[in-house]
């Protein structure tokens, strides 16, 4: 019968081993010198009998330690294929929900080239306010044509002219006006992806919580 404990648990004991291993490999001795006339090794001093016993002891220690630490490790692994959690948008093993998770912060392996949505919201955002501002620009030097061309066909006391070849103009203006395509109404999208995303994050953090703390794992 092994020994059995919350995934959270495991989990502080496993970040509490990386710091002890690394702590014990920094403060060991294992290798030291002595000369024949001298009864003590050289950094440690102490006797070689002593010297021996104690490198000895530490290389079994942190040797158990990494034992022990593979062990909690490999039992969460496998909880974490095994375990289920359940979001709005679909359910997920707890291994594949934290990998999701690592993805769309940018956590990953890939350093944020993953996170697939996070850059399809930044292309349709920057897109669109490009396309914005080029429309405006362009209709702003139309509108400066236009009136240019008014002032040409009437001279600058309107009032007093015949409005009908303005006609020309507006059908100009109308002509060479510069719209916006946005077949996919790429604000809407934008607020939709955004919405899921928060929601999605906001889901996985608190499953895996609720998971690790209600999910036992046995040490054999």
């Amino acid at each position: 019968m092994g020994e059995k404990m919350l995934v959270t648990q495991a989990l502080d004991e496993r970040d509490l081993l990386v710091k002890k291993i690394g702590d014990k490999i920094e403060k060991a001795s294992f290798v030291d010198t002595i000369r024949p006339n001298e009864d003590k090794v050289y950094a440690k001093r102490v006797d070689r009998a002593e010297f021996a016993k104690e490198a000895e002891a530490s290389y079994q220690q942190i040797h158990d330690l990494i034992k022990r630490f593979q062990k909690i490790d490999a039992a969460i692994v496998d909880s974490n294929a095994r375990t289920e959690v359940k979001t709005s948008y679909g359910t997920f093993t707890v291994a594949g929900a934290i990998s999701l998770r690592s993805r769309l912060h940018g956590m990953d392996s890939y350093e944020g080239d993953a996170d697939f949505e996070g850059k399809l919201q930044d292309k349709l955002n920057s897109e669109y306010n490009e396309r914005v501002r080029f429309c405006d620009l362009k209709n702003s030097q139309l509108q400066t044509t236009a009136e240019s061309m008014r002032l040409s066909i009437l001279g600058r006391d309107a009032k007093a002219k015949d409005d009908r070849p303005l006609d020309v103009v507006d059908t100009y203006v109308k002509e060479n006006t510069t719209e916006l395509v946005d077949p996919l109404d790429v604000k809407t999208k934008l607020e939709e992806l955004e919405e899921k995303r928060n929601i999605l994050l906001a889901e996985l953090d608190t499953q895996i919580k609720v998971s690790n703390a209600t999910t036992f794992i046995e040490i054999v």
